[in-house]
């Protein structure tokens, strides 16, 4: 029997099904759903913020005193500076704004992350350093894409989907003149790492050592060690965390895990 037509055929197929189950395979993993997320709400922002009003820089990676951090997305206005995390996640989304991390469930299943609040301030620690604004003309904003639901009451500047063009669009009362807010463009401009591949994989090589717990650490704000310590009492007694070697004058504290790789 000639099996070559049925070969043949059999080609034909692999030919296509290996490569879109390799795409399918890419497209399900963390680096290609965060990119997603950031596209997606690059595309939200464009269709809904005007960009004479709101200056928009993307992936913006900056120094800071442990190496470098990197901001999904600030939107620069005489409203104030918005500094925007995406999180591209599905299924039910469990979370306090104090709380150290959030819960992602599906059916039976339960993933925890951490609370994206927390995450952003260091973003904002890190703009405030460099645009040499005050606080309180920063602001956190939180958003999630890929059809997750809030299970828990979320504060105002967590949001789902196109929720944060609204949530920036509230704040009405000007802060800076047209000419500061060009300035504050520029300056980030400025001090940005140029985003190439070569500074994302800087970027990844520094949190991989930040959450490295024998690599040698300093404090953000005075720039002293950080060191392990555990909690005694209480109901998180046992847990571990980072903790200024210069206590009680700083009391710095950060998780094991400060931030997500990506």
């Amino acid at each position: 029997m000639d099996f070559t037509p049925i070969i043949a055929q059999v080609w034909k197929v692999a030919i296509w099904l290996v490569p879109l189950m390799f795409l399918l395979g890419l497209l399900k993993s963390p680096w290609a759903k965060g990119h997603i997320g950031e596209l997606l709400v690059r595309l939200f922002a464009h269709w809904r913020l005007d960009k004479q009003t709101y200056r928009r820089l993307h992936n913006v990676t900056l120094p800071t005193p442990d190496g470098t951090t990197q901001i999904d997305h600030v939107f620069l206005s005489r409203f104030g500076v918005f500094v925007l995390e995406t999180k591209n996640m599905g299924g039910w989304i469990f979370g306090g704004e104090h709380q150290a991390q959030w819960t992602q469930k599906f059916y039976k299943k339960s993933f925890k992350f951490q609370n994206p609040l927390r995450q952003n301030y260091k973003h904002l620690k890190a703009l405030e350093a460099t645009l040499g604004i005050a606080p309180e003309h920063l602001h956190s904003v939180i958003t999630f894409v890929g059809g997750s639901t809030f299970k828990t009451d979320m504060p105002a500047n967590v949001t789902e989907g196109t929720g944060f063009i609204r949530y920036i669009k509230s704040f009405r009362q000007p802060v800076f003149s047209e000419a500061e807010v060009d300035a504050l463009l520029r300056a980030l401009q400025e001090g940005r790492r140029v985003p190439t591949l070569a500074t994302h994989r800087e970027h990844v090589q520094n949190l991989k050592r930040r959450n490295n717990p024998t690599a040698e650490r300093k404090c953000p704000k005075c720039g002293s060690l950080l060191v392990i310590r555990t909690v005694k009492s209480g109901a998180k007694a046992g847990q571990q965390f980072w903790g200024c070697s210069g206590f009680p004058k700083c009391r710095t504290v950060q998780p094991l895990m400060a931030e997500r790789v990506g």
